[in-house]
């Protein structure tokens, strides 16, 4: 089976929407505003076959850092103090830098940090620690993210 490229797909997209008057096909592009916008610039007959365009707002800091709770949460981590105040500046120095990837961002921080906890874990373990230092189920508290 052939593989299609991804103009291809545009055009049989595109004719499938032109051919398809009587019986509409909803089609739903996401993705950031300059992506997207780049893509109608690239595509030009896609921008007035679609009749609705909705912008979603980008998360602000406090419900990034909502995100970041119930992300950790869902993991069985509870920030400290000390862990959510590193988060609150992780967040509004993320903001600011290209590529914020809105909650992604914080998902991949949260990622990193159960990380690093796993290469303190290996090399406590390799230095012969007591097995049980971060071995046990309840709530752990992570440590400072970094940017």
């Amino acid at each position: 089976m052939r593989r299609i490229t991804g103009q291809e797909a545009i055009e049989i997209l595109l004719q499938v929407m032109e051919n398809q008057r009587e019986d509409p096909v909803m089609v739903v592009l996401a993705g950031y505003r300059e992506r997207i916008e780049s893509f109608f610039v690239s595509n030009p007959g896609f921008r007035s076959r679609i009749a609705h365009h909705i912008d979603f707002p980008d998360h602000d800091a406090g419900e990034l850092l909502a995100i970041a709770e119930v992300l950790a949460a869902q993991s069985e981590y509870c920030l400290s103090p000390a862990a959510r105040d590193a988060m609150i500046d992780y967040i509004a120095r993320r903001r600011q830098q290209p590529n914020f990837a809105n909650a992604r961002s914080i998902r991949n921080a949260l990622d990193r940090v159960r990380l690093r906890q796993a290469m303190r874990f290996v090399r406590r373990q390799r230095r012969g620690k007591p097995r049980g230092f971060a071995n046990h189920r309840s709530r752990r508290h992570t440590s400072k993210p970094r940017v």
